[in-house]
């Protein structure tokens, strides 16, 4: 979800109490977000920490989608653990698949009896792999001299060179690796037969996702093809 500027527990509360205590009706269990967010907005610590605070308010987990984390980590510059554990946060998705590994995420607990019980959730679910040693070394690899940050840095400065470009065509800020922007019809069309590729998001409305190996040369292009419109 985009991130939340008027007070994000305040909102959070909102819908908490808009649900009946009803037997028929699903009872909220955790608060889930993700950071970045899905339009590469980024929560800062004091705002997780807010969220956090209702979380443990209503007694409810507190969950982190950090399919981006590194992105976010990269945009503020904090402490991974004021970001995460420090600010409430129960349990993080720690991704590395849209940060050039393959196929390997981590769950992080910070409370420990998650953990137990998610080792035999996974065969529950039927999600327990074999050989996870290979998927553990990139990890590894990932976290050594915060390669991790390093990949992450290159994709938000490549965001942030097509951002510099779009001046008002920008539908929302740029703090990660996500750049949504207007153009007609027309104009991705234009930008297509120039060889670039992205997602028609909505109505008049294109995203541009930069990756941590994104070619300098193939963002300058497209940094002035942008400009051209």
């Amino acid at each position: 979800m985009a991130r939340l500027r008027n007070s994000p527990p305040d909102t959070i509360r909102t819908v908490l109490d808009a649900i009946p205590d009803d037997v028929h009706r699903v009872q909220p269990h955790a608060i889930s977000i993700t950071n970045a967010t899905e339009y590469g907005r980024v929560y800062l610590p004091h705002e997780v920490a807010a969220i956090g605070a209702l979380a443990k308010e209503r007694g409810l987990g507190f969950h982190m989608d950090g399919a981006r984390f590194a992105n976010a980590m990269a945009r503020v510059g904090c402490s991974p653990a004021d970001m995460t554990w420090r600010a409430g946060v129960n349990a993080l998705s720690f991704g590395f698949v849209k940060n050039g590994a393959m196929s390997v995420e981590a769950l992080v607990f910070f409370k420990p009896e998650l953990a137990a019980v998610t080792q035999y959730r996974r065969k529950r679910a039927g999600l327990l792999l074999s050989k996870g040693r290979y998927l553990a070394a990139q990890i590894l690899a990932m976290l050594d001299d915060d390669l991790w940050l390093a990949n992450a840095k290159a994709a938000n400065d490549a965001a942030a060179r097509l951002a510099a470009a779009a001046g008002d065509r920008l539908v929302h800020p740029v703090e990660a690796n996500e750049v949504f922007l207007r153009a007609t019809p027309e104009e991705a069309a234009a930008l297509r037969a120039k060889g670039f590729d992205f997602y028609d998001w909505a109505a008049g409305e294109i995203r541009l996702v930069t990756a941590w190996d994104s070619p300098a040369d193939s963002v300058g292009l497209l940094a002035d093809a942008i400009r051209e419109l």
